[in-house]
This record gives C-alpha cells, sequence and structure tokens, in this order.
C-alpha cells in the first residue's frame, strides 16, 4: 500500500470512528463479523462491569458465509465464555446476516426474553462503528447506545487483528464500501442520515477510482 493510498484510507478511517465515551449500560451488543477482536473487546468490557449482560448478534454475512462454516455469534461467544464470562450472562443470536438484521433480530430475541434494557454499548469493527450507529438508531430509535470498537491505529488494525483471510487492501476496500452505504442506506430507510464532509468525500471517490470497490453496493 503507497503512503497516497494510505492517507486516505486513514481519513475514511477516522471519519467512520463515532469516538463516544463508554458509560454504563444494561447491555453490551456485539454485532458479529469476520474480526474476532470484536468479541475479545465485548468480553473485555463485560468483565470490566460496563454491563450485566453480553449479546452476541450474527449468522454468516457477505463476507464469512465463504471463510467459516459455524455463525458468528457461536463463535464469538465461545471466544467470551473462554475469557471468563459465565454463560448465563451471554445471550446469542445467530441469524442475521447485515448489520440491520443485527439490531431488529436481537430486538425479537430479547422481547422473547421479557428483557428490555434501555442503554446498549455496541461493539463493532473501528471501521463500522458510524454505520453500526447510524443503522440502529434507524431500526430501534428509542433505546440509547454508545458505540466503541477494539482500540487500534489503522496501522496496528492492519498489522494484527485484520482476519488473515483477508489483506489489508481489502479491509480498505470493504472501508470504501461502508461509506458509500452511509451516504445511500437513508435513502432505502436502513440508516439515519451521517453527515459526510467534502474532504471524506473526496477521499472515498480517490480510492474508488484507484481501484477499491470490490464492495460498493449495486
Amino acid at each position: 500500500m503507497t503512503d497516497y493510498i494510505r492517507d486516505l484510507a486513514v481519513k475514511l478511517w477516522d471519519y467512520h470512528h463515532t469516538n463516544h465515551q463508554l458509560e454504563k449500560a444494561d447491555a453490551i451488543l456485539v454485532l458479529c463479523s469476520h474480526d474476532t477482536r470484536v468479541a475479545e473487546r465485548g468480553a473485555e468490557l463485560f468483565l470490566e462491569g460496563w454491563a450485566p449482560l453480553l449479546i452476541f448478534s450474527g449468522g454468516l454475512g457477505v463476507i464469512t458465509r465463504f471463510i467459516w462454516t459455524e455463525p458468528e455469534a457461536d463463535l464469538f461467544a465461545r471466544i467470551a465464555r473462554d475469557m471468563g464470562v459465565p454463560a448465563d450472562r451471554i445471550l446469542i443470536e445467530n441469524r442475521s446476516a447485515n448489520t440491520g438484521e443485527n439490531v431488529s433480530f436481537t430486538r425479537q430475541l430479547l422481547a422473547e426474553r421479557n428483557l428490555a434494557p434501555e442503554t446498549f454499548i455496541v461493539v463493532q469493527k473501528p471501521y463500522m462503528e458510524r454505520r453500526s450507529f447510524a443503522t440502529f438508531r434507524q431500526v430501534w430509535p428509542e433505546k440509547q447506545l454508545i458505540v466503541t470498537s477494539p482500540q487500534d491505529s489503522f496501522d496496528t488494525y492492519l498489522s494484527h487483528y485484520s482476519n488473515p483471510e483477508l489483506t489489508p487492501d481489502d479491509i480498505v476496500s470493504i472501508m470504501v464500501g461502508d461509506l458509500q452505504r452511509i451516504k445511500i442506506y437513508p435513502d432505502k430507510g436502513f440508516q439515519i442520515p451521517q453527515e459526510i464532509p467534502a474532504d471524506v468525500w473526496a477521499a472515498y471517490e480517490a480510492l474508488v477510482n484507484a481501484g477499491y470497490n470490490q464492495h460498493l453496493a449495486s
């Protein structure tokens, strides 16, 4: 990756972060994916006492259906149990295939269990924070949320924590696709609108023109 591409990617990386400050909540909701570091972050927050309930949501998505056979939530929950989270403090939703389903299927699961948390800490990949926030607020607007992720710099994330099945260029392409969705999904009713600064959109367009277009929505 050239310095030019890295600088463009970091601009998207910074924008995708919500920079929320942690506060105690009723539940931690981990939105699962190909990145098991997200499971570790969710478990760490539970073990630190930020919330009394840990929920994992994720079946097999666009990427994981090609690299795993086990639902994301089942794998992530096992990681949390191995880290010391009691099994009876974990809930698993393992049917969802996208972020909107993560939220709506979790809502259904909690209703079935007669649980009604009002505040959530949502845990996601670093470059999915903003999109997760916008999606949650669209699907479940009456609840309050804080979004967080593994606390890594862009370079650290690429060198240590992205799935070995994915290259750094793959991660940049995914970030580009997520920014496109932040722009177009409000009109589809999938997310609340988020302002995109002109310089961030210019970086997006430059990355698309450089070939980082594999994860754009059709």
